[in-house]
């Protein structure tokens, strides 16, 4: 484990575990933290030494001195490149591979559009960044929307009711709101949550260069989706897909819950 210390910012905590000698910057999805992809230990941490960040709201990584101000205006970003600036401060410029699950995907992408110079591979598990989730959307652009989500922030029974809707509706399955009822159940972790995805909202990435970033050198890039995942499908993604030259394209019989055993079991199968 380590730490980054990002100008401006704050400190960035990382976890490092695989057997592999290739750098891989991964960061994870929502209410995890870096160590999220351990269970890939028969593919991806054979393959990679993994450097995986904490987001900011989780594990130990922490905003220095930021204002309530600051994070609903959100990380702009040119603050990503803080990421890598501090890295290769640490550990000196050289090549590496990413790899984003959910939202960490957003600062995976960023990392593509600014460094794809200096990567190998591109790894993405049910990315967000690749198309406009309406309901994200609606919480973090919208005007009524935003007083809505503080409004729910605040509330002991409306963030539960809405999510019991939201599932009702076919909008999420059980595992994803068995997941999201946990990070919901205390003031704290609704603020956390609140927090998290205003400080991330101004983070999307610019796909139309990213992709002609990975067409331009030749990046190997692997995209995995669950094919009952109702937040960020493969159909969503497939302006993206359409728009590059090669791409290795994965949809396994699962949900939006991907980083499991069974899809370590999957690739293994897969390179045999």
């Amino acid at each position: 484990m380590g730490f980054l210390q990002l100008a401006d910012i704050g400190t960035v905590h990382f976890h490092e575990y695989g057997s592999g000698n290739r750098p891989l910057l991964a960061f994870h999805g929502y209410g995890m933290t870096g160590k999220q992809f351990h269970v890939l230990e028969q593919t991806i941490l054979k393959d990679y030494y993994v450097h995986g960040f904490d987001h900011f709201f989780h594990g130990q990584s922490q905003l220095n001195g930021w204002s309530e101000k600051q994070i609903l205006a959100g990380m702009s970003k040119d603050m990503v490149r803080r990421y890598m600036e501090a890295w290769f401060a640490q550990y000196g410029e050289q090549r590496f591979s990413v790899m984003g699950y959910s939202i960490g995907a957003n600062l995976a992408l960023i990392i593509v559009e600014e460094y794809a110079h200096l990567i190998d591979d591109v790894i993405l598990m049910a990315p967000d960044g690749l198309s406009v989730y309406k309901g994200f959307h609606f919480l973090m652009h919208n005007h009524i929307g935003r007083f809505f989500f503080r409004w729910a922030t605040k509330s002991k029974w409306l963030a539960p009711t809405m999510l019991k809707a939201v599932k009702r509706l076919g909008m999420i399955d059980q595992s994803l709101y068995t997941i999201a009822y946990n990070e919901i159940d205390t003031e704290k972790k609704r603020l956390d949550t609140y927090y998290t995805l205003n400080l991330i909202r101004l983070l999307k990435p610019d796909t139309a260069r990213i992709a002609a970033l990975i067409n331009q050198y030749h990046l190997n890039c692997m995209l995995i989706f669950g094919k009952h995942d109702k937040l960020f499908p493969k159909s969503a993604a497939m302006p993206f897909i359409g728009m590059l030259d090669k791409a290795e394209v994965h949809e396994v019989e699962q949900g939006h819950w991907l980083v499991t055993k069974a899809l370590d079991e999957y690739l293994l199968n897969y390179n045999r």
